[in-house]
């Protein structure tokens, strides 16, 4: 399976064993480290890894369901986007997204967290797509609400909270 869907830039993939390298670059960059420390690749062989795991899972059409974006312009795989399961909540996702350096601030994330949410609550009957954001980060905060999810609560205590200063919890009705 290679493409699942289009932007207006973007085109939406599944993974091939060639974006291993950019993805560990995307994952790579000062911010995503900043904001996301326990979720980029410790080296090359890891994100080859996550690569095959990704693409597999899209074969198998089972969560987490995590896509590559590719610029239209270049081919050029400038960031992902994926959704996993809320446990015990099986019409509930949440998602998630990366997007490289070159390429922030221009809506790209914006774009492609609209099209993922959508292709979700058609793919996998999602009623409910939350967005979880770690505190300060500020341009996630934005390309969820540029995606139409709402601000819900404040959560304190997650297990996946950095840096213990709590998370803010967006909410996307399917």
């Amino acid at each position: 399976m290679e493409k699942l869907f289009e932007t207006d830039r973007l085109i939406v993939r599944s993974f091939r064993d060639e974006d291993a390298p950019a993805l560990f670059e995307n994952h790579l960059d000062g911010e995503v480290q900043r904001w996301f420390p326990n979720e980029c690749y410790a080296d090359l062989a890891e994100a080859r890894g996550a690569v095959c795991f990704y693409a597999d899972c899209v074969t198998k059409g089972q969560l987490p369901f995590v896509l590559g974006a590719e610029f239209k312009e270049t081919g050029e795989l400038i960031g992902d986007a994926g959704i996993s399961q809320v446990e015990g909540h099986p019409d509930e996702m949440e998602i998630g997204y990366c997007i490289g350096p070159k390429y922030r601030g221009k809506g790209y994330a914006a774009e492609l967290v609209k099209a993922v949410s959508v292709y979700a609550a058609q793919r996998f009957a999602a009623r409910v797509i939350w967005g979880r954001v770690v505190k300060g980060n500020t341009a996630s905060v934005s390309v969820l609400e540029k995606s139409g999810y709402r601000f819900v609560k404040e959560e304190s205590g997650a297990e996946d909270d950095p840096y213990g200063n709590g998370m803010l919890v967006y909410r996307k009705e399917c």
